[in-house]
């Protein structure tokens, strides 16, 4: 009999320093599926790409570990990144769901903040995560402050549970009224649904998030619940497959917080992986630039289809519970603080009615891809701009079925964007990247001015298939000083799964203004989710280095809506303490003093994460290939745009001497990506292999133009 995830053993070799022997990391993009395999007893890596199947993403995740040859049986550990979640919610294909709530509140996922889904005019299309005719109202009701004031009607409950499951419903929401003050009504529904609900897919508000705001716990929970199904067959089936062909061991899953969670209790809270491959990139990011000595990073990733833009601080994720992945969709568990735009490789440049140059959002994505993909692609694209200006060599294009000659391009760049603009092929080719590259360049002010940080003060980590072709443009459009590409910037997500720790993270609502405040409470609640979250590490029996605690809490003036996460050094705060901590939070934000308002205590916030054993990056790229001197590494030279035409040297990556030192003009390319060092720009290698540019003073006209796509864009 085949075992089932909730059989598997946890059996994991660690080498002599203590470290899981054999880890996989495997990440589904949107247009690519990832595998880092790192066998850190013998001292090597397996690195594998391949298009991902987006109708069945197990597919491409056995296909990447037949590439390497992996031997399922001795592997030690299994991490996933999946898209399943993210594209259900996104592209709205998710499971019929029910949703039963306090009578008189069945609206409260239609009516949300009073917002509109577009700022000007006077029309705008909405539709709830759960439609009307699925929700449903019972007699019961909860004041503010937990005291009940309509006891629960529970033949009512169970009369509702029938009718949902007449009209179809695979999976059930819970969501009562104040339910984050008491949750004995919600707590005895869910022994209800658990006689009369035929499946485990049954979502109680306050289990999933114990947060004040009924608009947004609700919409997380229907979210939760809509896509559970789905995540549920989805690991399920995956584990069972990767254990009949030999894999002994638990699959961990990444979480949208950067932790990860056993697959055999993924599915409970579905919606905390909503964002999990942008968050797998981020966490490789943390965890390189702490080895690099750089732990202030803006990250930037770029692929095929977008860019997602993330804050590090210290070597630590900005992390967020406030996420809205579109309008009126907001995900309030703790997520890695992603911002994504609609730019990428595959992003389509076109000419609108009013004759201007638009790049994206649509995309050409990994069918039929870019035209330089050769199969059938006919639109111009970012990574078709790359190609004509020399950025990227043909011959190095990942997944290419039959490539398209620089003549053919330059024809269709031409007819397409160049005539109607006046303009020469290459000329266009150069504005649609100077356009890209602005739209991508508001996105990292999104993580990082509009925050109160200054991009001065941090360096840029690129990656993705495209990231380090644009990066130094962009790097120097926002005055960030120096540019950090690691040694596989085409697969950092994947790394991403094999270096993530453990981590939970615990919200509870206490919401009183600090004059009235039990601060006895607050100390409670932080020691109850102290000991919730080293329970939770200890469950999934992975090696651990060491245990990490954070502490913060939500707060607002008295009279505000929007809430600031203020730090805390300790489980303990003073009231006076909670208040000058966050009037210097409020500062260093907005720069107001506001010393005649006094502060409310919303949340309570704790992050208990697991250190997993520290890997070595410098196997990323095997030292036997690397060459004595940076000449030996040069593979030829290629006219590349710049401020024009300029013959450009190119090195091989994985050739090139440990200390290397490379003055721009130059092109760098490997498997996975193509770096650009810009004229004026110098690059170093350190000891991980990583490539540190530092940009010079010149500011080239066009140089603001970056690229895109690159060797695996």
């Amino acid at each position: 009999m085949t075992p089932s995830i909730a059989d598997a053993e946890r059996t994991e070799k660690t080498d002599a320093a203590g470290r899981t022997a054999l880890v996989a990391g495997i990440d589904v993009g949107g247009t690519f599926t990832d595998l880092v395999l790192f066998d850190s007893a013998r001292g090597r890596v397996r690195l594998a790409k391949t298009p991902t199947t987006l109708q069945n993403q197990a597919v491409g995740v056995r296909t990447t570990l037949e590439l390497v040859d992996a031997d399922l049986a001795a592997i030690d550990l299994i991490v996933h990144g999946t898209t399943t979640t993210t594209n259900a919610v996104l592209e709205r294909n998710l499971c019929r769901t029910g949703f039963i709530t306090t009578q008189g509140f069945r609206d409260v996922l239609e009516l949300g903040r009073r917002t509109r889904p577009n700022a000007y005019g006077m029309k705008g299309e909405f539709r709830p995560i759960i439609p009307r005719d699925l929700r449903h109202e019972v007699p019961e009701r909860l004041h503010a402050d937990g005291s009940v004031r309509v006891p629960l009607d529970e033949e009512a409950l169970k009369a509702a549970m029938r009718a949902l499951l007449d009209k179809g419903c695979e999976a059930l929401v819970i969501h009562f009224l104040h339910s984050y003050a008491n949750p004995q009504h919600e707590l005895r529904a869910g022994e209800i649904a658990r006689e009369v609900w035929p499946n485990e897919n049954v979502t109680l508000g306050h289990a999933l998030l114990s947060e004040s705001r009924e608009f947004e716990r609700g919409v997380t929970a229907a979210i939760n619940a809509s896509v559970q199904p789905l995540l549920r067959r989805y690991v399920e089936r995956l584990a069972d497959e990767l254990a009949r062909d030999g894999y002994r061991h638990d699959v961990l899953v990444m979480n949208g917080n950067g932790g990860m969670v056993s697959a055999r209790r993924v599915a409970a809270e579905a919606a905390k992986t909503v964002m999990s491959g942008p968050a797998s990139g981020v966490m490789a990011a943390a965890y390189t630039g702490r080895r690099a000595g750089i732990p202030n990073l803006l990250t930037y990733d770029m692929g095929g289809t977008s860019t997602d833009v993330a804050l590090i601080r210290d070597a630590e994720p900005a992390v967020s519970n406030e996420i809205e992945i579109e309008y009126a969709m907001p995900i309030h568990v703790p997520m890695v603080d992603v911002r994504t735009v609609g730019a990428g490789g595959g992003s389509i440049a076109r000419i609108t009615r009013a004759g201007l140059l638009q790049v994206g959002p649509e995309s050409a994505g990994s069918a039929p891809g870019p035209i330089c993909y050769g199969r059938g692609g006919t639109e111009p694209t970012i990574s078709d701009a790359n190609l004509l200006l020399g950025r990227m060599n043909p011959d190095k294009l990942n997944s290419v079925s039959d490539g398209v000659s620089r003549a053919d391009l330059a024809a269709i760049f031409a007819a397409k964007l160049g005539a109607p603009l006046g303009v020469s092929a290459e000329e266009a080719a150069s504005a649609v990247l100077r356009i890209a590259n602005t739209r991508m360049a508001e996105a990292v002010r999104m993580v990082s001015i509009s925050l109160g940080e200054d991009p001065r003060d941090y360096a840029l980590f690129a990656f993705g298939g495209a990231g380090p072709l644009h990066a130094t443009a962009i790097a120097r459009e926002l005055g960030v000083p120096r540019v950090l590409v690691p040694s596989r910037p085409g697969i950092t997500n994947a790394l991403g799964c094999v270096v993530a720790d453990l981590r939970h993270d615990f919200v509870n609502t206490v919401n009183r203004p600090l004059a009235v405040l039990d601060i006895a409470q607050v100390h409670a609640l932080f020691a109850q989710q102290r000991e919730e979250g080293r329970a939770l590490v200890e469950k999934e029996n992975v090696p651990i280095d060491e245990l990490k605690e954070i502490f913060s809490v939500d707060m607002q003036f008295i009279g505000q809506t929007h809430l600031l996460r203020v730090p805390l050094p300790g489980p303990a705060p003073g009231v006076d303490e909670l208040q000058s901590l966050f009037e210097a939070a409020y500062f260093s934000r907005f720069r107001v003093e506001l010393p005649e308002i006094k502060a409310s205590l919303v949340n309570v916030n704790t992050s208990v994460i697991g250190r997993r054993p520290g890997i070595d990056l410098a196997l990323l790229i095997d030292p036997d290939g690397r060459r004595q001197t940076l000449e030996d590494a040069r593979t030829g030279t290629r006219p590349v745009w710049f401020d024009g035409w300029r013959e450009t040297p190119v090195y091989w990556r994985d050739h090139l001497p440990l200390s290397a030192e490379i003055a721009g003009p130059a092109i760098v390319e490997q498997m996975d990506t193509t770096i650009i060092i810009e004229p004026g720009d110098h690059a170093v290698q350190d000891r991980d292999g990583n490539i540190i540019i530092t940009l010079g003073s010149t500011t080239l006209g066009s140089t603001t133009l970056g690229s895109t796509g690159g060797a695996g864009a």
